[in-house]
């Protein structure tokens, strides 16, 4: 499917999820944090967790991070490095954050940089395959990419209202699927839960 294809499909998609009021996202932002913990609660310890600071009409991972944390995760947040790259810096909750590029919020400079085994993934589109449209920059493609080459091979959990599934999204040869998706009504295994954690 050509980019203008999927350039139309996110932006269909896009549109409905801007048309939720605040409240419905709250409440929904809260379903989604509870179906995740249930998900990913019991094997997180030990582990990192890359989460993302909300943008535009996004769910609020905010409250799942804080339970994933309380369960030994470590935390990171992604902080745009420049047009290509974006890196993920250790977050400690409660610390100040700062503007991390595209409208996000990220640690400092100062923090460290981490390589997560498990990425909570904003995304505009995912299908039932575990194929996802994020939003046009490449910045998480290419990070998952490096994580891979250096011999790592992170979960890739997307975030997304119910709202945002298609019924089918156009793979190109260096999308790399997603391993689940949580929604505001479940979590969903594309790949079956991993044995590796």
């Amino acid at each position: 499917m050509s980019p203008p294809a999927k350039e139309a499909i996110r932006a269909s998609v896009l549109k409905r999820r801007d048309a939720f009021s605040p409240d419905e996202r709250r409440s929904k932002s809260l379903a989604i944090s509870e179906h995740g913990f249930a998900a990913l609660g019991a094997f997180v310890a030990g582990k990192c967790v890359a989460a993302f600071h909300p943008i535009r009409s996004e769910a609020d991972v905010s409250l799942l991070a804080g339970m994933l944390e309380q369960s030994g995760a470590s935390l990171a947040l992604p902080a745009v490095i420049d047009r290509e790259t974006i890196v993920f810096r250790a977050y400690l909750p409660g610390r100040a954050l700062v503007p991390g590029g595209f409208g996000t919020m990220a640690p400092d400079k100062d923090a460290a940089v981490v390589d997560p085994d498990i990425l909570l993934m904003p995304l505009s589109v995912f299908d039932a395959h575990g194929n996802r449209i994020g939003y046009g920059a490449g910045h998480y493609d290419r990070a998952i990419a490096k994580l891979i080459e250096k011999g790592r091979k992170p979960l890739l959990i997307g975030v997304a209202f119910s709202l945002q599934e298609e019924a089918m999204v156009p793979a190109e040869d260096h999308d790399v699927p997603l391993d689940g998706v949580v929604t505001e009504t479940g979590f969903r295994w594309f790949r079956g839960p991993p044995e590796r954690f």
